[in-house]
């Protein structure tokens, strides 16, 4: 027999040991993986956004499987109709959660906080923030770089160029909160959407005192407490300078945008408020702008007398 035929025998020998030995050893150390996570992965719509705070759409669906209880998980571009699904795979009952959508905490336009100085760097609104203070005096307001608007994997953002700050289109918007997470001065809220998409928000997030605040930015939030006074419901909160509305409490009457001094608070979708009827004059001043009546002939036969 030649060497050749010797040597092809052996290596084949040793194939097959070697696939023997390496089949045995993956059934002894095999990782099981609960089907289930499939199913659960097929329903999610695959964006991979990392909103529900898991590394895609498939740690997700991994962490699904192996909760206990699947109520406070949520997938923020799939909603409560792709939860209601993976509740129905996995055997769970949940109710609905509310939907969210990011809100722009900022009202700092160029008009309503001017610059004082001009940034001339990289292009990115955490290298600024780690830089200086900003722009414009007030240190907490938005870059105005559109950091937010390049994280936003759904074309939900755009930079306003004559506000410079961002805009969330709304009907794009699937609350996945990249751009929260993108922004380092913590502007971007993600809010209950509310019935209607009707929210009230306190558009500002500078600390500062009153006088520091409304010098840096004509429509800042002064910490006056105006609006904590007159909420009926206790959904207003003022804390370092600065009132917070919690959307939980908030019944949207719409009392706090009222009376706030600096317009701080805003109010969106809302139809326009009625204007109040003009007072009715009292009779006195009724009778002041009647119009006298001409003098008769006999009257004046009377006073010629």
């Amino acid at each position: 027999m030649s060497i050749i035929v010797i040597t092809i025998l052996a290596l084949c020998a040793i194939g097959v040991t070697a696939a023997i030995i390496l089949y045995f050893v993956a059934q002894k150390f095999k990782v099981y993986e609960d089907p289930r996570i499939d199913e659960v992965e097929e329903v999610l719509p695959a964006a991979n956004c990392g909103g529900c705070g898991y590394p895609g759409c498939r740690g997700f669906a991994e962490a699904l499987v192996k909760a206990d209880d699947i109520s406070k998980m949520n997938c923020p571009v799939g909603g409560a109709t792709v939860m209601s699904q993976v509740a129905s795979i996995l055997g769970h009952e949940i109710s609905a959660a509310e939907p969210t959508v990011a809100v722009v905490r900022c009202n700092g336009t160029c008009e309503n906080r001017p610059k004082t100085n001009q940034y001339d760097g990289a292009a990115s609104c955490t290298i600024a923030a780690t830089l200086y203070s900003g722009e414009t005096g007030c240190q907490y307001g938005c870059l105005g770089l559109g950091e937010c608007v390049e994280a936003c994997n759904f074309d939900a953002m755009y930079m306003d160029k004559e506000t410079g700050l961002p805009v969330i289109i709304e009907d794009k918007c699937v609350s996945c909160g990249a751009c929260v997470k993108a922004c380092p001065n913590n502007i971007i809220e993600l809010r209950n959407k509310g019935p209607k998409s009707r929210r009230i928000f306190v558009s500002c997030v500078n600390k500062d005192k009153g006088a520091v605040a409304k010098k840096a930015c004509d429509v800042a939030c002064i910490g006056c407490g105006k609006c904590v006074k007159e909420c009926p419901f206790g959904a207003i909160t003022l804390e370092n300078n600065l009132a917070y509305i919690d959307y939980t409490k908030c019944k949207l009457c719409r009392k706090c945008v009222v009376v706030c001094p600096t317009h701080a608070i805003h109010e969106l979708n809302f139809p326009p408020r009625k204007e109040k009827p003009a007072d009715k004059p009292s009779a006195e001043a009724k009778a002041e702008e009647a119009p006298k009546a001409k003098p008769t002939a006999n009257d004046e036969t009377t006073e010629n007398k």
